[in-house]
């Protein structure tokens, strides 16, 4: 019984109280109790809880907001703005509600655990021959860090925060990243775009005044013909297998990169490290964790390539404060 229902009960029931102390007979009092029983009541539906539906509000404006860091916003108005824009409404696609890590995880399906089985640290290789490669880590799913297998990249001594700004503002790259909707990895920034990326103030951009990460998809042909000279596919991939027709950069200062997470790709990659130090930690999915060792580590040194699944693999990484500005470039084989 509702807490309504027992409010008119009790008014009832004093009003019959009353009704007897006043000289009414009970025999009409039954006949009016009757008919009052007899009558269906006009709402037949609950009273809305509206603490209940602040609650699931208040949860859903929480995991929208997750990634957004509110700090970087000096206004209230000004994050929620930024949140409608990068969480809710997306003005050049299909969809309302952005994909995120979190919506990629509830759709993956349910990995098998053979691949995590007695892997107790990721294996270190050096001089990794071709068929070395197919035959161990090609497409089993085992990670590998190959110790200088990107040495003679001439992108080492190229690539440099200021050598992409003056390539992509020579270029006049920006109006056509955002046009083609590049893909764009803010991660926990207020950088919304390769524009904001290069156009930050140099104490920022020389990592003085406090710590960015970001990662961009190389998806123009004509910024793409210029960065390929500066280095090649790795020469251990299988001769048969096919190259992304896309190249991920990423790049930023000391501390935290990526965030825990797995990819929604459906291919293995290799990441080469170009500047800077980085260290990845890569786990099993939840359902493989009692197969395998929860957690392992591995760390890139400028000239080095970790190839890792990572659709099978969730994965973050850390940034070392020696080497300054970490820049990685990396893409996908089959």
């Amino acid at each position: 019984m509702s807490r309504l229902e027992k409010r008119m009960e009790a008014k009832l029931q004093s009003l019959f109280t009353n009704a007897l102390r006043n000289g009414i007979p009970q025999n009409q009092l039954q006949r009016i109790s009757r008919v009052e029983n007899s009558i269906k009541p006009k709402y037949t539906t609950k009273p809305v809880n509206k603490k209940y539906y602040m609650m699931i509000f208040s949860i859903i404006c929480v995991l929208l907001a997750a990634g957004i860091p509110q700090e970087h916003y000096g206004q209230p108005l000004q994050y929620l703005n930024a949140l409608f824009k990068v969480r809710v409404f997306d003005p050049f696609g299909k969809c309302w509600l952005h994909p995120s890590y979190t919506t990629y995880d509830l759709m993956r399906p349910i990995a098998k655990c053979d691949v995590y089985r007695n892997l107790s640290e990721v294996p270190i290789v050096q001089n990794m021959t071709r068929q070395h490669f197919l035959q161990n880590f090609a497409y089993t799913g085992t990670p590998v860090l190959i110790k200088g297998g990107a040495a003679t990249w001439p992108a080492l001594n190229t690539f440099s925060y200021k050598y992409f700004k003056r390539l992509y503002t020579d270029m006049n790259a920006f109006e056509d990243f955002e046009t083609y909707r590049c893909q764009f990895f803010e991660y926990k920034t207020n950088l919304r775009s390769l524009r904001d990326v290069f156009k930050m103030s140099k104490r920022r951009a020389a990592l003085k005044k406090d710590q960015w990460y970001i990662g961009w998809s190389n998806c123009l042909p004509r910024i793409q013909t210029i960065l390929r000279r500066h280095y090649q596919r790795p020469a251990f991939l299988p001769v048969d297998s096919e190259s992304s027709s896309l190249d991920w950069i990423f790049m930023g200062g000391s501390g935290r990169g990526a965030m825990m997470h797995i990819d929604a790709v459906n291919r293995p990659s290799w990441q080469a490290m170009i500047k800077g130090k980085k260290t990845w930690t890569i786990q099993p999915p939840p359902e493989c964790l009692l197969h395998s060792s929860k957690r392992l580590q591995v760390t890139m040194e400028p000239g080095d390539i970790l190839v890792v699944d990572t659709n099978k693999w969730y994965h973050s990484t850390y940034i070392h404060p020696e080497g300054g500005l970490a820049i990685t470039i990396g893409s996908e084989y089959d």
